[in-house]
């Protein structure tokens, strides 16, 4: 079996390669690095010249080659990477007319824990949707913001004290909304200083967080450890980290307690492969980060249902077309075909499905002409930048 032709297929806010053999199976992948999308698909059309004419099953070999030809990495690259990783496996198990999750060893669950996004400006609408989604069934929420993902064109002060206060009373207001058995993922997006994230942490405990996930710059991971050796509450990093070394140095230093891995940017199924076996070493539990489309879904859900320290799965309800939105709908649905079953929470496991199980359309860019990210901050009240 050879590759026959291989090309990227930008998709609304999506980045995706589509690779066909010569026994004309098909095989689709995500990039996750959806801030730089036109870098990812600058480095996956390089990859994908190489592909043609090679064979698919040499998953392995061409992930080391794709690292490795040049010496040069990072998210952009680990995006077009990945995508390319992901293709190959979903080929792989296509050509054994299997799941993927069996070809990576076979499912070690019957169903995949989830939690939905919320998105909101105000905290009152975070409340309402927490109140919504806990209603719909899941037994998580995620993506959930203390500090509120107010628009970019409003100036940001808050002091440390003032933080604080806003990030408890909205933590309070979604667990009076949910109730007290659904676990509350806080998003805090970089958002705090590690003296304002140990700050927030000892008053958030009160309210039983699931985890802190990034409470400040994931790049240095001696900080992150300092916090998360203070905090009652665990800490979520590695959804920005595009290799397994990054993984490594922040699971041997106990700056995390869940494993974000972006299969979308770490390397894809292989990279997420070796990091889940890195943190079920050291007793850390891996939690797929995916903001992006079903079929980035449907790549973690695989590694979800194949390893048993996957301890949930991200399921992104909203931010269709970059709107800070929370909705009832998968985000990406539209442009793919095969849908996933969410019951009470838990995604179900479908035996019958080959590969992924998602296919994109051959319309999706019609469905979804693409749009670029532009580049902006929120400013902060004193003239300087704000992480959000």
């Amino acid at each position: 079996m050879k590759i026959r032709s291989a090309r990227p297929r930008r998709v609304g806010q999506f980045l995706f390669v589509e690779i066909i053999t010569d026994n004309d199976i098909r095989g689709f992948g995500e990039s996750g690095a959806w801030g730089h999308l036109e870098a990812s698909e600058a480095a996956l059309q390089k990859y994908c010249d190489y592909l043609i004419g090679q064979d698919p099953r040499r998953i392995e070999r061409h992930w080391q080659i794709m690292h490795r030809f040049a010496h040069f990495n990072g998210a952009a690259v680990g995006g077009a990477i990945s995508a390319v990783d992901i293709a190959l496996w979903d080929i792989k198990a296509k050509s054994y007319n299997a799941p993927l999750y069996d070809v990576l060893g076979g499912a070690v669950r019957d169903k995949l824990r989830v939690y939905a996004h919320v998105y909101a400006k105000t905290v009152d609408e975070v409340a309402d949707f927490a109140r919504e989604k806990a209603q719909e069934g899941f037994t998580a929420l995620g993506h959930l913001n203390p500090f509120l993902d107010e628009p970019e064109d409003q100036p940001y002060f808050l002091g440390q004290s003032g933080l604080v206060e806003m990030g408890m009373e909205t933590v309070r207001r979604c667990r009076e909304a949910a109730g007290p058995n659904v676990d509350l993922m806080l998003e805090l997006h970089r958002r705090l200083t590690p003296a304002e994230a140990i700050a927030f942490a000892r008053e958030a405990a009160e309210y039983r967080p699931g985890w802190l996930e990034d409470p400040i710059r994931p790049e240095n991971i001696d900080a992150m450890a300092e916090v998360a050796a203070k905090s009652p509450v665990p800490i979520a990093t590695g959804e920005r980290y595009f290799n397994i070394y990054q993984f490594k140095m922040a699971i041997e230093r106990r700056a995390l307690s869940f494993a974000r891995v972006s299969v979308g940017v770490c390397g894809g199924i292989t990279g997420a492969l070796k990091v889940a076996a890195i943190a079920e070493a050291n007793d850390v539990k891996v939690a797929p980060h995916n903001p992006i489309s079903p079929i980035g879904v449907a790549a973690c859900s695989a590694i979800g249902f194949a390893r048993d320290n996957v301890h949930i799965q991200e399921y992104p309800t909203g931010y269709d077309n970059m709107v800070l939105e929370s909705t009832p709908e998968l985000l990406g649905q539209a442009v793919v075909d095969g849908r996933f079953t969410i019951e009470h929470g838990f995604m179900q496991r479908i035996d019958d499905r080959k590969g992924l199980g998602i296919e994109l359309r051959d319309d999706a860019e019609e469905i979804r002409p693409p749009i670029t990210r532009a580049v902006s901050m929120r400013r902060h009240l004193d003239g300087g930048v704000v992480d959000q």
